[in-house]
């Protein structure tokens, strides 16, 4: 069927997974075959692959094809689409961008619009994304656990294979929960405009784990009232158990 499209004029040949069946090594041999049995050396010609994403393999059937000889991929704005949805653009566009090793390919899509992008797609169709999506989640670039956090201070690329920049995102997120250490503590108190001492850290951080344990979200308030009886500048501040905010007077 393909070689009489190509007899006939065609010159983009789409290979689909419609139902999202395929598995990345099949699609690649798929695509292997139409490449050697009816491209050939011709340049005039471009194989164009729509992979769906019912068994979450869309991008990485894409990818598999590109590798075995495709040059276009139909794929949408945070995989949108048929019921499971398509291929990611985010999500291939990036893999291209940092796996230049293995995939020597260039998309000329602005990297640095991927984020408002994904944004205004959601607001236009009143659907966003889930946190843990790779790339434009809310959590795609927040860290709590305490080891990860104190990497991403040190050098944020220990547990980052892309800057947020790289995508639009202002910048990564370490959220304050149970399992965050001294060292992001300490960071987000600098960030508020304390430079607290090491005992003063460590006291601040025996109350801040206390009450992570009973809250599931640690606010700015939260953090003042934490150190309010130790510093000259916050007045002292009852700690709340509610996950309603925590009021603090700074002086």
């Amino acid at each position: 069927m393909f070689a009489a499209a190509v007899d006939q004029g065609a010159t983009i040949l789409n290979v689909p997974d419609t139902v999202g069946y395929t598995l990345p090594n099949e699609f690649s041999d798929l695509v292997r075959k139409v490449r050697d049995r009816v491209v050939g050396d011709r340049t005039d010609i471009t194989i164009s692959v729509h992979c769906h994403n019912d068994l979450g393999l869309a991008v990485a059937n894409s990818l598999a094809a590109v590798t075995a000889g495709a040059r276009q991929i139909e794929c949408t704005v945070n995989g949108i689409g048929e019921r499971a949805g398509n291929a990611s653009l985010e999500e291939v566009v990036m893999a291209l961008n940092v796996r230049a090793d293995r995939l020597p390919f260039e998309t000329r899509i602005n990297t640095s619009e991927i984020y408002s992008t994904s944004q205004l797609l959601s607001r236009t169709i009143g659907f966003g994304v889930q946190p843990n999506k790779a790339i434009v989640g809310r959590n795609a670039f927040a860290h709590e656990a305490g080891i990860h956090q104190h990497g991403v201070i040190s050098n944020p690329l220990c547990y980052e294979i892309m800057t947020p920049e790289s995508v639009g995102v202002p910048a990564n997120e370490l959220v304050l929960g149970k399992h965050s250490g001294r060292h992001a503590l300490a960071l987000r108190y600098e960030e508020l405009g304390y430079t607290l001492t090491r005992e003063e850290l460590d006291t601040a951080y025996h109350r801040f784990t206390n009450l992570a344990d009973r809250k599931k979200r640690i606010y700015e308030q939260d953090l003042l009232s934490l150190i309010a009886g130790d510093s000259a500048n916050v007045q002292p501040a009852a700690i709340s158990n509610s996950d309603q905010y925590v009021q603090a007077a700074v002086a």
